[in-house]
């Protein structure tokens, strides 16, 4: 019997990336993972370097999800900087709540970020749909009865020259974690970072 012949406690897991990453983004956390949280869907969006808005690439999100696992299989979200906010904006405006048992937050500016503040919103309208107080976000954030059913947490770090104050990396739901690193993408390298993210992948 392979490992994926086994039987295991856990949904599907889908990995979002942020806006300048790829899937490749999440090979330490596969790594560390060792094959305990399967299937994996890491779908790559298209960013565009900010141009591309929120909710096109939540709704993309979206057309993946349904094409590996249907429109009712339950599922997990680990969604790392802008995709949290993509995960988050498909959770809450697409019903992705429906299906969502656990979302991860990493170093995501659910509350908006200092960083997007002097980006117009044309052309870089994924970027602007993360300043503080954007359209976007305060519509989330209005609106919590679609993130009430699902378990929600969040990881973020300081300094954080991405999500600026780092407390904007919390979702207003659920508990949060500064984890001990220096910079952004050591949130998904690090070896503290990456122990915490898998004993969250890991809880029952």
């Amino acid at each position: 019997m392979t490992l994926q012949d086994r039987p295991h406690p856990f949904p599907p897991l889908v990995l979002i990336h942020g806006m300048l990453d790829t899937p490749s983004v999440f090979e330490p956390l596969k790594r560390q993972l060792a094959g305990r949280r399967y299937p994996l869907l890491i779908p790559r969006l298209p960013h565009r370097f900010g141009l591309t808005p929120i909710a096109l690439q939540a709704a993309l999100l979206g057309t993946h999800i349904d094409a590996s696992f249907g429109q009712e299989q339950p599922i997990d979200l680990l969604g790392f900087s802008m995709g949290g906010v993509i995960a988050r904006t498909w959770i809450q405006r697409l019903g992705g709540y429906r299906r969502t048992r656990r979302f991860i937050s990493v170093g995501s500016p659910q509350q908006g970020t200092l960083t997007a503040g002097p980006w117009p919103r044309w052309p870089l309208a994924g970027i602007a749909d993360l300043k503080t107080g954007s359209p976007l976000l305060a519509e989330l954030n209005a609106h919590l009865a679609t993130l009430v059913p699902v378990d929600c947490c969040s990881f973020y770090c300081e300094p954080d020259l991405m999500v600026m104050p780092a407390w904007r990396a919390l979702l207003p739901i659920g508990p949060g974690k500064n984890l001990p690193v220096r910079y952004h993408h050591q949130l998904l390298t690090h070896p503290a970072a990456l122990e915490a993210l898998v004993d969250e992948l890991l809880r029952p």
